[in-house]
Formats: structure tokens, sequence, C-alpha cells
């Protein structure tokens, strides 16, 4: 289904069971696969290339929460898609509330992606599967997001920031060039320090409550005036 108003450049193929809506304009030499969905008024450049399932500019998950209720607030921004841009099956990108949700030139994403309203992912980027990241947050460029890392909204990470693999970032990352790694993100080197520890902690704990039971039987002889000392 191509609706009244989009602009399809040449070159590029359409698969079965795909949707374009109204006034979107898909560039040059780009693929798309079956299945997939690219609402009203959203713009993708050249060489783009979208697999299976993918959904380009679905509603940002906003609300407005008063009494108990939940009323919808319309997202009526677009998605903009540049140049060179790989997507990866059943990964969702959602249209801005206002303005635009962006993909930077180059970038490419891994499948089962979700990218919220107003994300502004910069270029030559790699994001892995399953990975998350809210709304109104800026990725810079160069960075690389492992499988399962999720990011909060209305935050921003430097250029080449490199996340490992089920990584939680609540706060701004304002240094360049960043390993982060865990839950809150720490330095990879830190984190395996800390988690050279953590694995001792079972035995480390068990070692306390024996010496406490020491220091407690000590006591207790002190008390009845028979200190015995070995």
């Amino acid at each position: 289904m191509i609706e009244e108003g989009a602009v399809i450049g040449d070159r590029t193929v359409i698969g079965s069971h795909t949707f374009i809506g109204a006034h979107t304009k898909i560039g040059e030499d780009s693929f798309l696969h079956p299945h997939v969905t690219v609402r009203e008024r959203c713009l993708l450049g050249n060489r783009i290339i979208l697999h299976p399932g993918v959904v380009i500019g679905s509603c940002g998950f906003g609300y407005d929460s008063k009494t108990g209720t939940h009323q919808k607030i319309p997202q009526i921004g677009i998605v903009q898609v540049d140049d060179d841009v790989e997507i990866g099956a059943n990964t969702t990108i959602d249209r801005a509330r206002f303005g635009k949700t962006h993909i930077g030139h180059g970038t490419k994403i891994d499948n089962l992606v979700q990218i919220a309203h107003n994300v502004e992912v910069g270029k030559n980027t790699v994001i892995a599967a399953q990975a998350g990241i809210s709304g109104s947050t800026k990725v810079g460029e160069n960075c690389m997001l492992a499988g399962q890392v999720g990011i909060a909204g209305h935050i921003t990470i430097a250029n080449r920031t490199s996340l490992g693999a089920q990584s939680g970032i609540s706060k701004s990352i304002s240094k360049e060039d960043e390993r982060l790694l865990g839950y809150p993100a720490i330095d990879v080197k830190e984190y395996f320090r800390s988690y050279a520890v953590f694995k001792q902690l079972p035995d480390l704990n068990y070692r306390l409550r024996e010496l406490e039971k020491k220091v407690q039987a000590l006591h207790g002889n002190e008390a009845e005036g028979h200190l015995t000392v070995k």
C-alpha cells in the first residue's frame, strides 16, 4: 500500500505487504523487505535497508496522567532516517511528539530495538538487539550499544561511548570514549574489579559470621571470669 503523496526514489525495492504512509519520502537504491511499515510524512534517505517487520513512525508513548486515567498526547512529529542506515527485523522507531526522531547517517540497528520519540542517534552508531532508548535522549556519533542496553530519557550520551551488554544508563555521559558496563553503568575496568570482589562475598560473609561467634564466645568467657587464652 502506497498512500497519496508518497515519493519513492529510483531503484528502490518495496517488498510484499509493506505500507508507505501519505507524503512519506524514500530515497534511491533502498530496500524495504516484506511487512515493513513506514507511516505518514516520514523521511528516509538513500540506500536504506529495512528488514521484515520494521515500523517507522509509530506513535510515541506519551500520556497525560490525571486522577488515575491516562489521556493520550498526540504525536505529530516525524521520523528522519539518513543515508546508508540499516534497521533489523521488528525494530520500532517512534515518531516525535513535536519535531523529529532522527537516525544519523550510516547507523546500523539490530533486530528488536526500541527507539522512542524525539530520540537523536548520531552517525555511524551501532545498536545491538533488544536495546531500548527512552524519549528525547541524544546518542552521539560512533557509539556502540551492546545487546539489551537500556537508556533513560532526556539524557545525552557522548561520542564514541561503548556500552556493554545489559548496561543501564540513568544519567548523561559527558566524557567521550568511555567504556561502561553494569547497572548503574561504571567504567568497564572498575566493573570487573568490583565483580571479582562480589564473587567472594558469600565466603567473606561466612568467615565474618564465624568470627562473630568466636568474639561472642570470648566475651562470654570473660564475663564468667575464666578466660582461656590459646
